[in-house]
């Protein structure tokens, strides 16, 4: 344990020095789409407390949150969560937009819950409890009402910490693939994968600044938006060998070449403008279409100081919630997951 310990400490202390000047609390900042990471953990993690209570949600998420700061040593970990109404600008684009996410499904396989509205109201309690532990720790929160985290992110990306050395992002979401550059990288938590440059075009052969005229063809189930019925990337990559260049093609030039192809696709292309347009509209995240405000309140947040670490009150809700059965040694825990966090806090 007391290795462990001083192996952070001297990594503090070698950021510290790798310059004349200290190595300031935006050099590496790792981002996590929030509600994306948590509906994933309360799903997957059947923890129960001394009770018989499901607390998965709040361990999964706080155990995703500390492998996350442990893999990649941030110096700064923002968690962006959907703001209430936030879908509401892209629903007036397309009204079906996440139309699949309104049905309630079973989340678990588990029998901790007597029926979906049990399961329901626990993940709604679980969610807001949550949020009470993540203010103990030394990480900046970001949820504002009518605008999605996805704009967020790639507001923050872009622009808040575009001088920052590293930007992680980690999402199941493969949107935030068209993000990747020399110093914007997205984490697959569920392939346990790191996306750069190489990676993303190695598994879909297209440069990543034509990544999303690639998902602007085929669409997006996830998110409810349809699809080019009948081009599959790898034709989309045979008619368009352009695709895998730097030059970013977008819908316009994509459906002009099309009209030059022959072939069965490329006419199906050429008479999807409308589809292919909207599609773009919904899933660009180069130029997020949010007030002039709320990018300045999104860019004050994220340059807060960060929180200092509330070990005391995270201990007392720790107690009080009987967590000790599924998180072990929570002193030990808190110190070698976020002693680096709260050292950047302190500049």
């Amino acid at each position: 344990m007391n290795d462990r310990l001083l192996q952070l400490y001297e990594q503090v202390t070698k950021d510290r020095s790798v310059s004349n000047e200290a190595i300031h609390s935006d050099e590496r900042v790792l981002i996590v789409d929030g509600l994306n990471t948590y509906i994933r953990v309360f799903s997957a993690v059947p923890a129960l407390n001394d009770d018989g209570d499901h607390v998965g949600g709040v361990v999964g998420f706080l155990r995703s949150i500390a492998a996350l700061v442990r893999q990649f040593r941030p110096t700064r970990c923002v968690l962006v969560f959907d703001g209430k109404g936030g879908s509401a600008r892209r629903k007036k684009v397309f009204s079906n937009y996440k139309a699949n996410r309104a049905v309630k499904t079973k989340f678990n396989r588990h029998s901790e819950f007597e029926s979906i509205d049990d399961e329901q109201a626990s993940m709604k309690a679980q969610f807001a409890r949550m949020v009470e532990y993540l203010q103990t720790l030394p990480v900046t929160l970001i949820s504002i009402d009518h605008v999605e985290a996805d704009d967020v992110i790639a507001y923050l990306t872009q622009e808040t910490f575009v001088n920052s050395e590293r930007v992680i992002i980690s999402s199941t979401d493969r949107d935030f693939l068209q993000l990747i550059s020399n110093r914007v990288q997205v984490w697959s938590p569920v392939k346990k994968k790191l996306y750069d440059k190489r990676a993303l075009q190695e598994e879909y052969l297209v440069h990543p600044n034509n990544y999303l005229t690639y998902r602007t063809v085929i669409g997006d189930k996830s998110d409810n938006i349809p699809g080019v019925n009948g081009v599959a990337l790898k034709t989309l990559v045979k008619l368009f060998p352009e695709l895998t260049e730097e030059e970013q093609i977008d819908v316009d030039m994509l459906v002009d070449k099309a009209s030059q192809v022959k072939g069965k696709a490329a006419v199906t292309l050429t008479e999807s403008k409308t589809q292919l347009d909207m599609n773009w509209d919904l899933m660009q995240l180069k130029d997020v279409d949010i007030p002039a405000n709320t990018k300045l309140l999104v860019h004050d947040i994220a340059h807060r100081p960060i929180n200092k670490m509330n070990q005391l009150e995270f201990k007392k809700m720790f107690m009080q919630d009987k967590l000790y059965t599924v998180i072990k040694d929570v002193d030990f825990w808190l110190r070698d997951t976020f002693l680096s966090l709260t050292a950047y806090s302190q500049k």
